[in-house]
């Protein structure tokens, strides 16, 4: 059952379309991950499913209801966003910063209640924060900041989840530990993931649905094994690539490619 709908969208910034006449379904309770190339609308798609940009035409809808047509506090509820290459106000510590999580959430004081306690403690806990709670963001590695910006947005308190290049600038390890935390939110807690990744392997290992987009235009949609095909990355990246099975999902994964060229 898809929690987002997008239907016939056209999304842009003052008079140029980056985006026209686009429609896709996100489903609940999966991990959905946007690929394709750069420039090609994916951060652009991701802005308007979560309400940052307004869309020229056609609309998003959040629980069948028109996102836009919603109030800010209402949609904040439901989803929360981490952008591309978060940045956070120097001197705050791990728990401020977590805090901010509950904003949505409270009254005009803005005191936190022990509801919100509990959400901030159990958000800094499951992202394996509790060791830097009371230490300044500015002085934690990039993975560990970026799992602060994760706890931020779990003590929100929302079903859904939405993600602009999570692992981008981290190494190797720290990748894998956000997505195996992503992963982990998915199974344990029952989070819609929304996502753009660039790591097409790391796409199709964590993901239940894939989105492929090239030129603003969908490409394909469907699970892993529909999307990660020869045709379809030959389609979408320019690429002749070689497939194999990702031994720890038995999902498909690129083993190793180069660029396509067409026969004279």
């Amino acid at each position: 059952m898809p929690v987002l709908n997008v239907d016939k969208v056209a999304i842009g910034y003052t008079s140029t379309l980056i985006i026209d006449g686009l429609s896709v379904s996100i489903p609940e309770k999966k991990i959905t991950t946007i690929i394709g190339p750069n420039g090609c609308g994916k951060s652009t798609l991701l802005k308007a499913i979560s309400r940052l940009l307004k869309t020229k035409s056609g609309a998003v809808y959040l629980d069948g209801r028109a996102i836009h047509q919603l109030q800010t506090k209402e949609v904040a509820k439901k989803m929360a966003i981490l952008p591309q290459s978060a940045t956070a106000p120097g001197g705050l510590t791990v728990f401020e910063l977590v805090s901010y999580g509950r904003f949505p959430h409270q009254n005009g004081l803005g005191t936190l209640t022990k509801e919100d306690y509990k959400h901030i403690y159990w958000a800094i806990d499951v992202t394996g924060l509790n060791e830097f709670k009371d230490r300044p963001v500015e002085e934690l590695s990039g993975g560990q900041r970026q799992r602060v910006w994760i706890a931020m947005a779990l003590a929100q308190g929302t079903e859904i989840l939405i993600l602009d290049e999570p692992t981008t600038y981290l190494d190797l390890a720290h990748q894998l530990d956000i997505l195996l935390l992503l992963q982990r939110l998915n199974e344990e807690e029952g989070r819609t993931i929304v996502m753009v990744l660039h790591d097409l392997n790391h796409a199709s290992r964590f993901s239940h649905y894939m989105i492929a987009m090239k030129g603003g235009k969908l490409i394909k949609e469907g699970d892993p094994e529909e999307v990660m095909t020869f045709p379809n990355l030959q389609s979408v990246f320019n690429i002749d690539a070689r497939m194999a099975t990702c031994p720890f999902s038995n999902n498909p994964i690129c083993l190793s490619y180069q660029l396509y060229q067409k026969n004279e």
